[in-house]
């Protein structure tokens, strides 16, 4: 990560200068984007910029976001990471520098756009086949949860509470539903079933959520978009997390208490293991 993009120039890192008046600052007033790379190569990248385009859409930011594939590209070339088994470019834009009012600056503010690449290193396999853990946590977000805007305090909050209980995620909850995870997307097995909540407001689209789904079309495993109770969780079969920096992440214990049988099951091997192939890198041998 020693060379950024900031407003049409690539920077190294210390030399790319923000103003204390930029709204995503002083507001939060913008979203972001992360997509991830497999030897170079962008997974979906297109589905982002589309979600991307929605968000800016919905909060009258006005930028095409188009010439920012080739900055992709471009942040992997110049970070040496295009051979990196997994690289993730971050991508932010904020409605940009303007004097603090809670209205929109004057027309014509040129948003901020900065970008920069990174290495990813997902667990070991010995370490997935172990499973993860994970805490229940009150969802406290805004109404919008599906514009992917860069105002994440709850979500810091409920991270660090998964952190402060010794575990991987942590599950959103809200009126006795299981929504999400604070930076990802749930789904659970029961009995033949892959369930997930729906595309409402109420979560974010993930791009790898739709993955998951397709990936169990493929594998013939019927999936139900529909609310969670949370009482359901005590008997389902399997649950995990997905996005992008966590793929599949399998959840064998959540509150202490065991998620099935307490291993990671079936129905998650098979989804990761088909995952794999479809980023190209399948995994070599069953799990």
């Amino acid at each position: 990560m020693s060379t950024v993009y900031l407003n049409g120039k690539f920077l190294p890192k210390e030399g790319a200068q923000i103003s204390v008046e930029d709204r995503g600052f002083l507001l939060s007033d913008g979203v972001y984007e992360v997509t991830p790379a497999y030897w170079g190569k962008f997974f979906r990248l297109e589905g982002h910029l589309d979600r991307l385009r929605g968000g800016l859409a919905s909060l009258r930011i006005d930028y095409d976001p188009e010439e920012l594939i080739e900055v992709h590209r471009q942040l992997l070339d110049v970070n040496d990471l295009t051979d990196s088994e997994v690289a993730i470019v971050y991508l932010q834009i904020t409605r940009g520098v303007a004097e603090r009012t809670h209205g929109f600056p004057p027309a014509g503010t040129a948003p901020t756009v900065y970008a920069f690449a990174k290495q990813f290193h997902r667990p070991s396999m010995d370490r997935w086949l172990k499973g993860f853990g994970a805490v229940t946590v009150p969802d406290r977000r805004w109404a919008r949860v599906d514009i992917k805007s860069i105002s994440l305090l709850p979500n810091v909050m409920a991270a660090q509470a998964a952190v402060d209980a010794g575990v991987d995620d942590a599950l959103l909850v809200k009126n006795g539903i299981a929504l999400e995870g604070a930076q990802n997307n749930i789904f659970v097995v029961n009995g033949d079933n892959l369930v997930t909540h729906p595309a409402t407001q109420e979560i974010l689209h993930g791009v790898t959520r739709s993955v998951m789904i397709e990936v169990a079309h493929s594998l013939g495993i019927p999936v139900l978009e529909r609310p969670i109770q949370i009482e359901e969780l005590d008997t389902v079969d399997e649950l995990f997390f997905s996005g992008t920096t966590t793929e599949v992440r399998p959840t064998v214990v959540l509150d202490g208490k065991p998620i099935g049988g307490g291993e990671v099951g079936p129905v998650s091997k098979a989804i990761y293991e088909a995952f794999r192939k479809e980023i190209g890198q399948p995994i070599g041998e069953n799990i």
